[in-house]
């Protein structure tokens, strides 16, 4: 199984964002042949204006994010994981996951369930949920002979949605995101192999990176792929771009195997 994770600078131009996905998207096709292609958290838009977020938002299914990644899974014959979209539904706005099949059909959706109130060690304020609801439940899915597991950003943070994850059979998890520079720097890469040791997963990590917002914020990058020891075996450099790896799905068994951690939970 082969994978290619989108790094992206996504700014506040929904369009010029798609088409930076697309360009993407086609680049890793083209040089990787992979068969899952995986893009960062909101990669449609990234801005502080709550108006823009908004105007961005889109009904799923539907929508221009939406209906480039259909054709774009259908035209590549690839799994394609759409990092995460504003999602629309009544006056409710979601940090919402799409992933859709080879053949352009929606394959599992997942909106987001830890929402990002904190404040940074350089002093800027987040509070994801005066913007976002949150979501209600875990999901895994079944493609490419695995079942593999879905998260977003700071659920990376709550080891315990993990191993709900991994008790539903996920054998794969995703992570897309647009972490802060401050807190990536010292998080980033600590958090995503300790999930995939715990979890004895493969973790797929595409992530925003540089700055946004007028260059008020800034997103760390570092895109990556950790095995399930805990090995990173691919990241991104500090640019837009991609990561590919192939991934070796008889190691999560031989890790379980001498590592049988889920038959010693006493908790």
């Amino acid at each position: 199984m082969k994978v290619a994770l989108i790094q992206m600078s996504s700014q506040d131009d929904k369009a010029a964002n798609l088409d930076q996905a697309r360009r993407l998207i086609e680049q890793a096709v083209a040089e990787e042949r992979p068969d899952l292609v995986a893009l960062p958290e909101i990669f449609p838009l990234m801005s502080d204006d709550l108006a823009l977020k908004k105007a961005a938002a889109e009904p799923v299914p539907g929508g221009d994010a939406y209906g480039m990644l259909q054709e774009l899974a259908a035209r590549h014959g690839i799994v394609l994981h759409g990092g995460s979209i504003f999602e629309r539904d009544g006056e409710a706005l979601y940090n919402t996951t799409v992933v859709f099949d080879r053949d352009g059909r929606e394959l599992a959706r997942y909106r987001k369930l830890h929402m990002f109130d904190i404040v940074t060690p350089d002093g800027k304020e987040y509070r994801e949920s005066a913007t976002f609801t949150r979501g209600a439940r875990t999901v895994c899915f079944d493609a490419l002979g695995t079942r593999i597991g879905l998260s977003i950003c700071y659920d990376v943070r709550f080891p315990e949605l993990y191993l709900q994850l991994v008790e539903d059979g996920a054998k794969v998890i995703l992570v897309p995101a647009a972490f802060t520079l401050q807190t990536g720097k010292d998080h980033w890469e600590v958090l995503l192999r300790a999930r995939a040791i715990e979890t004895q997963t493969y973790v797929l990590a595409p992530a925003q990176w540089g700055r946004f917002a007028g260059g008020r914020l800034a997103c760390y990058g570092h895109s990556l792929i950790a095995d399930p020891w805990g090995h990173v075996i691919a990241k991104a450099q500090d640019r837009v771009g991609y990561v590919a790896a192939r991934l070796d799905l008889e190691e999560v068994e031989r890790v379980r195997a001498r590592m049988p951690c889920a038959q010693h939970r006493v908790l």
